[in-house]
């Protein structure tokens, strides 16, 4: 009977070990995806994107929206040497949206392109991302948007700000070394750190989506 009972206690206390463990192993996981999401919400607070959508997917279109988003990077770069940070640079963009539109539209003149552009500055839901080793998790951010002629055609985005991304010889580069100026510690790391969250940026893609529709 002693041999009986004891057996059952040891039952008891493997379930209670195995309870105990499971709730650890829970709150863990639950305190460290809350503070992953808080942490990309101060990514998102501190990033504007660049949404470029062509006038439509021919071949000709494609490539002016290349040279218009060439165009408005270079034009950022200099434009942001003004000591732009993460406090005021929805209101810079507000204040030089107009200057960047207009280097869209000379860049359509200059290459023969006879449609007009558009400039919008306001929110876009956008899916994780990645530009080079840096990733960007989903999520609403402020976005600018150009459109050009019908804005049909596929689009292209990057980031605005901080100026991360800069033309390369045949795509866009990313700029890792700026993120640690404008992001928060805690920013940072997860944009360099794509690959140590890589379910944590799907699990956060998924919120995030479910999120979006339901507030729609």
């Amino acid at each position: 009977m002693t041999i009986f009972k004891y057996k059952a206690f040891n039952e008891r206390k493997d379930k209670i070990l195995l309870s105990v463990t499971a709730i650890i192993i829970i709150l863990y996981i639950a305190f460290s995806f809350t503070y992953f999401t808080a942490s990309s919400e101060s990514v998102r607070g501190d990033v504007v994107r660049l949404h470029i959508l062509a006038n439509s997917d021919s071949e000709e279109d494609q490539e002016v929206k290349l040279l218009v988003r060439d165009a408005l990077l270079n034009q950022n770069t200099r434009l942001l040497s003004g000591g732009v940070n993460t406090e005021n640079a929805e209101e810079y963009f507000l204040e030089n949206k107009e200057k960047l539109l207009e280097t869209a539209k000379e860049t359509l003149e200059k290459n023969n392109f006879n449609y007009d552009a558009s400039i919008s500055l306001g929110k876009e839901y956008f899916e994780t991302r990645r530009y080079g080793d840096l990733t960007f998790p989903a999520g609403e951010y402020t976005s600018l948007k150009i459109v050009l002629g019908e804005g049909k055609g596929h689009n292209w985005w990057c980031v605005m700000f901080p100026p991360l991304c800069v033309p390369a010889a045949d795509d866009v580069e990313a700029d890792e070394s700026k993120t640690a100026a404008y992001l928060t510690h805690s920013g940072e790391k997860i944009v360099n750190g794509g690959n140590k969250y890589v379910i944590k940026f799907k699990l956060l893609e998924i919120y995030e989506e479910l999120r979006n529709e339901l507030l729609k």
